[in-house]
């Protein structure tokens, strides 16, 4: 080999500090801040698993909380008819023994529907509510206030405190002075 060839400089080793270079401590700080962001991403990942079991639970739950509630909806006129044949045949002495017996049945009803959460609301001299009461009209009763519920054309009924039918009312208008 002659005196005058150079080598060439990719064969040369590097001797000037460069940017890329990095001290073992340096590297160490470096991925000891890559596991604590997988970790945290981990973490978060789980929170958000929890927090959809625990949205899909409850809606599961509140599901089967008001899964009846079309079906008792469509059964409520049922109940409508027996009231009316109640009203109708009570005072009447040719029908004592069918009175009797569609009593019993309403009773049998409203104790399986209560079973399930259903209750009903709407008597005579409550306050008038506008949520719960829906008001067909007026009516004059000396014995009751003003704005009380006079008269119930309807019961109402709710499934587990959700309504279900408001209570179709006549509201007792103010005495005229």
């Amino acid at each position: 080999m002659a005196p005058e060839e150079k080598i060439p400089d990719s064969a040369a080793p590097e001797t000037s500090d460069s940017a890329a270079a990095t001290t073992p401590e340096e590297e160490i700080e470096r991925l000891r801040a890559e596991l604590a962001a997988e970790s945290d991403r981990r973490l978060r990942s789980l929170a958000e698993t929890e927090n959809l079991k625990k949205r899909l639970l409850k809606e599961k739950e509140e599901f089967q909380k008001y899964a009846t509630e079309s079906l008792v909806s469509e059964l409520l006129p049922v109940l409508d008819h027996l009231d009316l044949a109640l009203t109708h045949g009570k005072g009447l002495a040719a029908c004592k023994d069918f009175v009797v017996g569609v009593d019993m049945t309403r009773k049998a009803f409203m104790d399986i529907l209560g079973r399930h959460g259903v209750t009903e609301f709407g008597a005579e001299g409550e306050p008038f509510n506008p949520e719960s009461h829906e008001a067909l009209g007026m009516a004059s009763r000396p014995d009751l206030p003003a704005e009380a519920v006079a008269q119930v054309v309807q019961k109402g009924f709710t499934l587990r405190g959700r309504m279900l039918r408001p209570a179709k009312v006549m509201v007792n208008k103010a005495p005229e002075a």
